[in-house]
């Protein structure tokens, strides 16, 4: 036998029996079988054996079952990303004529979805207010097959009363999806509601953006989407294997290997932005401080009720400032921080700070114009009345809380304010 040939078919096996803390990572596209026989009947959507590496691995296998245990699951898949996540939930339930729901303080990508690809493809979409179960009731039509859920809303930060949408999407026969990257499995059961009469409540499916609290490093993109009905796994698995989403396998040992300390960090990040928002709250600065746990913010009582029993509201929250600062001063707040660092995404140990438009990203707020990510105007879209309602006029900042100390935060802020505001 050839020194090449040999290298490759060498008969060496290690020994069974290795044990380590760190499950381990296994890497493959090809999967080898015994025989032809075992080929043929392994079945990859039951995850009783190995067949390609798209649709797992040990790893991967491993990872779900520890997320769909986290978030009181039975079912879930790994995509890409979060928006992956998103994208697979409505390209597996919806169709041609069909109408999803999506609320009006949601993600911009996922409306930039619904008015680009969905539409595409003759799936229509409308928004909604997510304080006012009235206004969704009124929009859900015959046509309507999934409704959204995001607690709190992206950036703006109101939370929504999670268990009176999910029981009129059930009364209405429609399903009901719910972004849960914020509460991360954490915060609130999804899939362990309860109604006001106490009747159990769950949602249908939820994602998450595992590129937040369950990487904790900034440095994974990822997300899964988990179910505890077994024929929506089904067509979410069916779909998933269409598209070809899979996702890399050091990724996966990367969060397999941050999984255990995600409450420790979440819990900590917690801690550490409701005294930053508190503090804030009182600055002669702000206008308003958009964060759950803050009585005046939002959606205070419905984060009350869905949350009580952890008290938990994760890491992330926004500030507006007076309207009588300019744009070019919250610029140089933001731009003076040292600490916090300009930059998307959250849930990692660098605390993290982003200025917003809320007329680009909330058009339909004000105007009645849908638009995408970009801020181009794609639609005419049904203005959603009330929704700004409970938001202060003035310029929106958020702030993504990470691991640093709670004191150099603070320190930190005074000097940008101080520098952005009283400096002249």
């Amino acid at each position: 036998m050839a020194k090449t040939t040999h290298l490759i078919h060498h008969p060496y096996a290690p020994p069974e029996g290795f044990v380590a803390p760190q499950f381990p990572t296994y890497r493959a596209s090809t999967v080898i079988f015994p025989n032809v026989s075992t080929m043929r009947a392994r079945d990859w959507k039951q995850k009783s054996g190995y067949t390609y590496g798209l649709h797992g691995t040990p790893s991967s296998f491993t990872l779900e079952e520890r997320l769909a245990s986290l978030e009181g699951a039975k079912f879930c898949q790994l995509v890409p990303s979060g928006l992956a996540a998103i994208a697979l939930v409505n390209l597996s339930l919806l169709k041609c004529g069909d109408e999803v729901l999506i609320p009006s303080n949601a993600y911009a990508p996922s409306l930039a979805l619904a008015l680009g690809e969905l539409a595409h493809y003759g799936i229509t979409h409308q928004l909604y207010d997510p304080l006012n179960t009235a206004d969704l009731a009124q929009k859900i039509s015959g046509n309507t097959r999934l409704v959204w859920v995001e607690a709190p809303g992206s950036v703006t930060m109101e939370f929504p009363p999670i268990e009176a949408i999910v029981q009129l999407c059930r009364d209405k026969g429609v399903l009901s999806a719910l972004d849960n990257t914020w509460g991360a499995g954490l915060a609130f059961n999804a899939f362990n509601l309860y109604a006001q009469d106490k009747t159990p409540l769950s949602v249908d499916i939820s994602i998450q953006a595992l590129t937040k609290y369950a990487s904790g490093g900034g440095d994974v993109l990822m997300g899964c989407v988990c179910t505890c009905d077994e024929s929506l796994n089904h067509k979410i698995k069916l779909t998933h294997m269409r598209l070809g989403l899979g996702v890399a396998s050091h990724d996966v040992e990367t969060v397999l290997r941050s999984l255990p300390s995600m409450q420790l960090r979440y819990t900590t990040q917690d801690v550490t932005a409701k005294f930053l928002a508190n503090t804030l709250s009182v600055r002669e600065e702000v206008a308003q401080v958009l964060h759950p746990a803050i009585q005046s913010s939002p959606g205070h009582m419905n984060w009350l009720n869905s949350c009580g029993n952890t008290l938990l509201a994760a890491s992330i929250f926004s500030v507006i400032f007076r309207p009588d600062y300019s744009q070019d001063q919250v610029d140089l707040f933001c731009d003076s921080l040292k600490y916090f660092k300009i930059g998307y995404s959250w849930g990692g140990h660098i605390s993290l700070v982003v200025p917003y438009d809320l007329k680009m990203i909330r058009p339909a707020l004000f105007n009645g114009i849908d638009q995408n990510a970009d801020g181009q105007a794609l639609s005419a879209g049904s203005q959603v009345k009330g929704s700004t309602d409970s938001l202060k006029p003035g310029h929106l900042v958020r702030l993504c809380i990470g691991l640093e100390d709670a004191e150099d935060l603070t320190s930190d802020l005074e000097q940008a304010l101080q520098t952005a505001f009283h400096n002249s």
